[in-house]
């Protein structure tokens, strides 16, 4: 009886329906992956990546609802493409987590993407500021006093840093942390006391699509020490997700936790040994 019911099911014409929630849901998840490479290594302008991003994303939308109305025909008529429905609607939930993740972000967090620990006198880009302003690009100028509220209510844990070493050994942490995390380094300037701060310009990638984020990192002599500002915004976008503060609070504790281990210790001063007096010598 199993046998004859199993042939008889085996025998049934695979849904259309199932069938192309398949296949729209393979070739979103191919022109995601190429999308995502292709903004990430910029083969592409900007633009033109981001629409076949959203063309894909798309996709999978469209495959999701096909996918259910795919479920409703199995219902009905007894064909055959369960396996087929599932897998699409698996594929889908792979390709549209990340950017779930990102519609939960975008609501939750401040409309910002310029975060420093000086929103009077951020660090400023030289450099990086001629890769600014055009193309859709944000501009290189501080985006002002509503960002820095904005800042200011959301990550209240960014401020300078205040270290206990000198600029040119606080210069020296900071470019060494800047390497260790990858970001290319654009211009490096070393501290020249007591006029010049040292000055780093770097830039980073976002984890998954590769956004490029520019930083801008001042040191400047403070009394007996020195102190450090961080500047970090997005190349693109009005919103950053979170990413900027998150780069700038790791670098501010990196850089407190290096400053902590490497503490210049003062020299000492090695006195000449006294020679003992002469004999009947006349003490004055």
């Amino acid at each position: 009886m199993a046998r004859r019911f199993r042939a008889a099911y085996q025998s049934e014409p695979f849904s259309a329906l199932a069938t192309w929630a398949r296949r729209l849901a393979v070739f979103s998840a191919v022109a995601t992956l190429v999308s995502v490479l292709v903004v990430r290594f910029g083969f592409l302008e900007m633009k033109p990546a981001l629409a076949t991003l959203l063309g894909a994303l798309a996709c999978a939308g469209l495959s999701i609802l096909v996918a259910f109305a795919g479920l409703v025909a199995l219902w009905r008529d007894g064909s055959r493409g369960i396996g087929r429905i599932l897998t699409a609607l698996l594929l889908n939930v792979l390709i549209l987590a990340y950017p779930a993740y990102l519609a939960i972000q975008y609501r939750k967090l401040p409309l910002i993407h310029d975060i420093t620990t000086d929103p009077i006198n951020p660090p400023q880009y030289g450099e990086l500021a001629r890769l600014r302003g055009t193309d859709g690009a944000n501009t290189a100028v501080y985006a002002g006093l509503y960002s820095a509220e904005q800042q200011r209510t959301a990550y209240p844990e960014i401020e300078p840093i205040d270290l206990d070493v000198s600029a040119q050994h606080a210069f020296d942490i900071v470019r060494r942390l800047v390497v260790r995390h990858k970001w290319l380094i654009i211009e490096d300037r070393a501290p020249q006391p007591p006029r010049q701060p040292g000055h780093i310009e770097a830039v980073a990638k976002t984890p998954v699509m590769g956004f490029r984020e520019d930083i801008a990192i001042r040191i400047a002599p403070d009394g007996d020490g020195s102190r450090v500002d961080i500047r970090s915004s997005s190349r693109y976008f009005e919103h950053d997700f979170g990413s900027n503060a998150a780069r700038v609070s790791s670098l501010i504790d990196d850089i407190n936790a290096a400053a902590e281990n490497n503490v210049e210790k003062p020299v000492k001063t090695q006195r000449a040994p006294v020679k003992p007096s002469a004999k009947g010598a006349v003490k004055r």
